[in-house]
């Protein structure tokens, strides 16, 4: 109880700092921000929570916690100063949609899986729009503003569960080879709406094939990303031994510390304790 006496005496604090800033005596830069201007900032700090965590550092991921708090308060502040709504509401509403969607924890439903758990959340979830005006398509609720990658798996997951899917992998293989070949296509066209059209549907078609295969597109795409960042760094750091930078090499030069790198980095990561 100490700890939680702490974080609402903390919360007050922090409600209080942000209230003062967008008072006629805070910031001047605080003051001129639109819940639209902060709204950016808001994906911005969630980015940076999940590289803290990624990062496996608690310091920084309470300071990332912390940045992505302020937005919040900060939006909500913005909210109340135009007569909407105030912190307490926002945290009164998702304290009873928690306990109204966890009622083998809060209430008397049995939960003997993860999956009946899931199930039940859904089920709420839909007596909960039953007030609220019909929806007009599956995927009205797959917010626009989410990275492209993360949009197209769960328009993927949406379609999948109306029974509008391939029956197997080998389907969606098919359609990734089809793709394949019209971006080629599009390439000799030199066409680039063409071309940038077929790219898109060969990336929607590999995110798809990241669902049948339960791999995350996003998380699959930044090892790779780290991957290549970690094996460039060994072609500049062994360039730097010979005195040169990258772009004093030849592409020939930096394609052999390349090849080089697959097996070093290796050798390197097997030998880290």
């Amino acid at each position: 109880m100490k700890s939680a006496h702490r974080a609402t005496v903390e919360l007050e604090r922090l409600i209080s700092i942000v209230a003062h800033l967008r008072s006629p005596e805070g910031c001047l830069w605080d003051r001129s921000q639109t819940p639209q201007d902060v709204g950016r900032y808001v994906i911005d700090e969630a980015y940076e929570v999940l590289d803290a965590i990624a990062e496996g550092s608690p310091d920084h991921i309470r300071e990332e916690l912390g940045d992505l708090l302020f937005q919040v308060l900060f939006v909500a502040r913005m909210s109340e100063e135009s007569g909407e709504f105030d912190i307490a509401q926002v945290i009164a509403d998702i304290s009873e949609k928690m306990i109204r969607r966890h009622p083998h924890v809060f209430g008397n439903k049995k939960a003997g899986s993860v999956d009946a758990i899931k199930e039940t959340w859904e089920e709420i979830k839909a007596r909960e729009r039953k007030g609220q005006a019909p929806q007009k398509s599956i995927f009205q609720n797959i917010p626009r503003s989410l990275p492209p990658l993360l949009r197209a798996r769960k328009v993927t997951e949406k379609a999948s569960k109306v029974g509008f899917d391939w029956h197997s992998i080998d389907g969606v293989l098919e359609k990734l080879d089809e793709e394949m070949r019209e971006f080629r296509k599009a390439l000799i066209t030199q066409d680039r709406n063409e071309t940038e059209a077929e790219l898109g549907d060969l990336l929607f078609s590999m995110v798809n094939l990241s669902r049948f295969v339960c791999v995350d597109p996003d998380r699959a795409l930044n090892r790779s990303i780290a991957k290549f960042l970690q094996r460039f760094s060994f072609i500049e750091s062994a360039l730097r031994e010979m005195g040169k930078t990258p772009q004093d090499a030849t592409m020939e030069e930096m394609d052999h510390l390349w090849d080089l790198s697959k097996t070093e980095v290796v050798k390197e990561k097997e030998s880290v304790p």
